[in-house]
């Protein structure tokens, strides 16, 4: 006898027990705090609001195959939502961390059917980054003569996580993480709505609390609503049944101590200051201090990113220049890993630059170029350097009398390359930078 199937379907309306019905009462307070219509809707003004593109084509009811790419938090799922909500057509959902081939063959062939009879089909895939390159490509006819609207959510950058076919079939819509003031108007809405939030409570959020929310969620606005949640939940009310949360009920909360950390004033600056001057000072405790303390406050880890590859090229130079590499590295892995686990190159570069040996030589070359740039006459391409590869440059004597270099024995010949004698590179007998030294102070001679 035939076994009946256990397993759990992984396709489904995109809504919890109906396009129309809202999230259960038992539901998280973020699932129930998910905006119903555009109005609703938090953040993105560069793609969801008046006049702008996913707006028009909702409007419309004109969407078509979209990428959704983003932070955690940030409102895919959300606008995912609202789609679903404002067309037409039948939403599928597919989750493609528990989904494989079948489940897609499943939902296609039900949308052909569909088409057949009027009606079009989304197909909503959360995490589609989670497909392998066979089941991306399963996608490919039916999402390229419309027989599905695709609309797929992923957190990571869909130029390395999806096949370049279904990317050019798609609108990529990139989304930012929320500020601290769209954080702060969804909690408020939270907090107040009587119908869905936690309006019937005699909650009184303290500003200090609102603000700790919003700067500790890291542009995450399910993390901040739930932090609310459990805050409002757990804190045992006051005699005249009032909810007080404070600062410090919201730390407890999320578990999460605060520390004196603000990405637009003094401590920003102050703390990104002691990490640079620590790795240049070859202090490599300190260093990985100052960035335990940025990451812990949700410093952007690009922004930490820029600075390693700064200190990198202008404090360790050509004493190592393969600190310079690493520091690259690691802004690159920033950008395709994320958080948490960029945190680990971070730390790795982080200990490589302060590690190295140390020279601002071409720095400080650039910096005296750049003096006698501004204040001094602006010296004129000698003739012989000037570019020869243009009809009627040889009648003008451009080029005439250069040497190749690479003619002469080790690739070296004396020759004038500025019109006036000038030295700014005084390479140090740090690391590296001591073989640049002798070779130079060689050929100089």
């Amino acid at each position: 006898m035939k076994r009946k199937s256990t397993r759990a379907p992984a396709t489904g309306d995109l809504f919890w027990a109906g396009r129309e019905k809202d999230p259960p009462s038992a539901a998280p307070l973020a699932a129930r705090m998910r905006p119903r219509e555009l109005s609703e809707f938090v953040g993105q003004p560069h793609l969801v609001g008046p006049g702008k593109l996913l707006t028009r084509a909702l409007e419309a009811d004109r969407l078509t195959s979209v990428i959704l790419y983003g932070p955690p938090g940030c409102g895919k799922s959300a606008f995912g939502h609202l789609a679903a909500a404002k067309t037409q057509a039948h939403v599928e959902r597919i989750n493609a961390v528990a989904a494989g081939v079948e489940d897609l063959r499943r939902a296609i062939e039900a949308a052909k059917l569909r088409l057949s009879q009027g009606r079009r089909t989304v197909l909503f895939i959360d995490e589609i980054h989670r497909f392998n390159k066979a089941q991306q490509d399963v996608l490919m006819p039916e999402v390229e003569d419309g027989t599905v609207i695709l609309i797929g959510a992923t957190t990571h950058n869909p130029f390395f996580s999806l096949v370049s076919p279904l990317l050019s079939r798609s609108l990529v819509a990139e989304f930012k993480p929320l500020s601290k003031e769209d954080l702060k108007t969804l909690l408020k809405r939270a907090a107040s709505d009587a119908e869905r939030g936690l309006g019937k409570m005699k909650l009184k959020l303290a500003d200090e609390a609102l603000d700790f929310f919003a700067e500790i969620s890291d542009g995450d606005a399910r993390r901040a609503i739930n932090g609310l949640e459990l805050a409002a939940l757990s804190t045992p009310p006051a005699k005249d049944g009032t909810v007080v949360i404070t600062r410090a009920v919201a730390e407890e909360a999320v578990q999460k101590k605060a520390v004196v950390y603000d990405r637009d004033e003094d401590a920003h600056y102050d703390t990104i200051s002691a990490f640079i001057k620590s790795m240049r000072g070859t202090d490599p405790d300190a260093a990985i201090y100052w960035l335990a303390k940025m990451l812990y406050a949700g410093e952007d880890p690009r922004f930490i990113a820029r600075r390693l590859m700064i200190c990198a090229a202008e404090d360790v130079g050509n004493a190592d220049p393969q600190a310079l590499v690493v520091a690259t590295a690691a802004q690159q892995a920033v950008e395709f890993v994320g958080l948490p686990e960029c945190r680990i190159p971070l730390a790795q570069a982080t200990i490589y630059v302060a590690c190295a040996p140390k020279s601002n030589a071409a720095y400080m070359a650039l910096v005296k170029a750049a003096a006698d740039v501004e204040k001094g006459t602006t010296l004129e391409v000698p003739t012989h350097l000037k570019d020869a590869n243009y009809p009627g440059a040889k009648r003008l004597g451009h080029g005439e009398g250069y040497q190749y270099a690479h003619n002469f024995p080790g690739g070296h010949v004396q020759q004038d390359y500025l019109p006036k004698k000038r030295r700014y590179y005084e390479p140090t007998t740090q690391g590296f930078e001591q073989q640049i030294k002798e070779r130079l102070d060689k050929l100089r001679q």
